[in-house]
């Protein structure tokens, strides 16, 4: 009887889909099979993209970052793979050096922590072998990004912000590169 319980437990478990949401207990999508990672609404908030001052040199395809490797041109980039390498998603500058910004963005880690170059968070799989901090590793499902009705809505935007715009007449990908929002329609 344990072996018949236990078979279909598994059988039950084997066929669930997961649909993570952060923020709420509910996201943006209705229960969906096509979502790994979905945010709750009506929050203004974003999701803040990791901030580099060396860009990786054999990045994952996909790759979204906030490049401060000059930080006086600091720029928001997605790398579209081999064939066209970095995309440039702000199309201008953003000076991170500034009072505002380095009072809460660029302190230095301390030299006593040792980074661990294999450490990532992932959903969608036990294990990958892209490079990254937060992986999502599913061949068809995607995360849907945090959706603001309008930017002016995100009281104190922090750089390498991220959401999705959605306001009658203005969808769009907004991301902040610490100085300003840039905006990419589809």
């Amino acid at each position: 009887m344990k072996k018949i319980i236990a078979t279909l437990f598994l059988a039950i478990i084997s066929g669930a889909n997961a649909q993570v949401v952060i923020g709420g207990p509910t996201g943006s999508a209705t229960i969906n099979t096509s979502v790994l990672l979905d945010f709750a609404t009506g929050l203004n908030k974003g999701i803040i993209l990791p901030y580099v001052r060396t860009i990786p040199t054999a990045p994952t395809e996909g790759t979204i970052l906030l490049d401060a490797s000059i930080p006086l041109t600091s720029r928001v980039k997605y790398y579209a793979g081999t064939v066209k390498g970095w995309v440039d998603l702000s199309g201008q500058n953003a000076n991170l050096n500034s009072s505002t910004v380095l009072a809460n963005f660029a302190t230095e880690q301390p030299a006593s922590i040792t980074e661990l170059a294999n450490s990532k968070a992932i959903i969608g799989a036990t294990s990958s072998s892209a490079d990254g901090v937060l992986v999502l590793e599913s061949t068809t499902k995607a995360m849907i990004l945090p959706i603001v009705a309008d930017v002016q809505n995100i009281l104190s935007p922090s750089p390498g912000m991220m959401v999705y715009v959605n306001k009658a007449g203005a969808k769009r990908l907004a991301v902040y590169n610490g100085s300003k929002w840039s905006f990419w329609k589809p």
